[in-house]
């Protein structure tokens, strides 16, 4: 069965959805829209010879056509819950970018809706799908009891968005909602236990400080930490800079048991897991999925996503990525701002 899709939003993302689509068999796009003139022609681009979409201004033509059988929603973090309201009067599947929504009242909105919708909704976190990160994933049982992950990310500021939506934490939700929920979502992969404080120190200090947008200066933030503890008395870290250009590794991840650890980094090719008993560690190298057709911009994780959820629409499965994980991830970030904010240590509980 082919599936058809429709592209909702095609900037960045959502032109690196249909790269990957166009590597695959067994799909199609039958429609595209984006409110803008600039990223409609993107679309058009990279659907090259591989696909003739309809073409939309307003997505809610996309959304009505029979020929649409699966949505993915690349639009502006601010709009996601828009349309997905859109979405769940119709029974069409949907791919949903991550964050969910940009504040914990939308994001339980939509979790409410989407137990109600007949079609999948998945959550687009697709770092779990990113090689290093599957390796760790499926190597953690021989670490032990998990007590500590550690999550590095030091990389480059910001990329530049259509109308500059990214520069101001009322549209994105904050940075570490915006760019950290894929983080926060894989410590709650990681340690078997439920998140219930975040603590967290950050700021804007170098980036976008002399942008002025209609009179506005920027105020994402460009540098954290954050630790979130569990119920179990485990602990994770994120330390983030975006004013990191030139690191060697983007991002590194170590996890620490009561018997040993592991370590990967991205990009990377590498699964280091370290032994106490012996004091020594292996190195297991990392083999490319062979599935993976379009490497993309996160290294393969968006093509393995798409088999995924091309997989459950024609299983009649549930996602693998739902939207209680979503929820999680933006609680997580929503806290880890507030926190910086007051200065003071936030509860789950409060939040939620």
């Amino acid at each position: 069965m082919t599936i058809r899709y429709g592209i909702i939003g095609t900037g960045m993302m959502g032109c690196e959805h249909i790269r990957n689509l166009a590597a695959m068999e067994g799909v199609d796009i039958t429609a595209i829209a984006d409110p803008n003139e600039k990223p409609r022609d993107w679309g058009r681009s990279a659907c090259g010879d591989r696909f003739a979409p309809e073409v939309y201004e307003d997505y809610r033509g996309l959304l009505a056509r029979d020929d649409v059988d699966a949505v993915v929603v690349a639009s502006p973090n601010y709009s996601h819950i828009d349309v997905m309201r859109d979405i769940f009067q119709t029974d069409k599947h949907v791919m949903l970018e991550k964050p969910m929504c940009t504040t914990i009242t939308d994001s339980k909105e939509l979790v409410k809706s989407a137990d109600q919708h007949p079609g999948i909704v998945w959550i687009g976190l697709e770092y779990r799908y990113m090689p290093p990160i599957t390796a760790t994933l499926q190597h953690l049982d021989t670490i032990g009891n998990i007590r500590m992950c550690a999550i590095r990310e030091h990389r480059f500021p910001f990329l530049e968005k259509v109308g500059d939506w990214n520069r101001f934490n009322r549209n994105t939700g904050g940075t570490l909602v915006e760019k950290c929920c894929h983080f926060f979502d894989l410590m709650t992969q990681v340690i078997p236990s439920k998140p219930i404080r975040v603590i967290a120190s950050g700021g804007q200090d170098v980036n976008h400080l002399d942008e002025f947008y209609n009179g506005e200066t920027p105020d994402i933030m460009d540098n954290a930490y954050v630790i979130v503890e569990f119920a179990n008395g485990a602990r994770a870290l994120l330390d983030l800079c975006m004013f990191a250009e030139g690191s060697r590794h983007e991002q590194h991840i170590a996890v620490t048991g009561d018997i040993g650890k592991i370590e990967t980094t991205v990009p990377g090719n590498e699964l280091i897991i370290s032994n106490r008993a012996s004091n020594d560690f292996k190195t297991i190298q990392i083999e490319p999925d062979s599935r993976v057709k379009e490497q993309g911009l996160h290294h393969g994780a968006s093509y393995l996503e798409h088999l995924g959820f091309i997989e459950a629409i024609n299983n009649g499965a549930p996602p693998a990525v739902t939207v209680r994980d979503g929820l999680l991830s933006v609680v997580l970030g929503v806290a880890a701002q507030q926190s910086i904010e007051s200065g003071q240590a936030v509860n789950l509980r409060d939040l939620l």
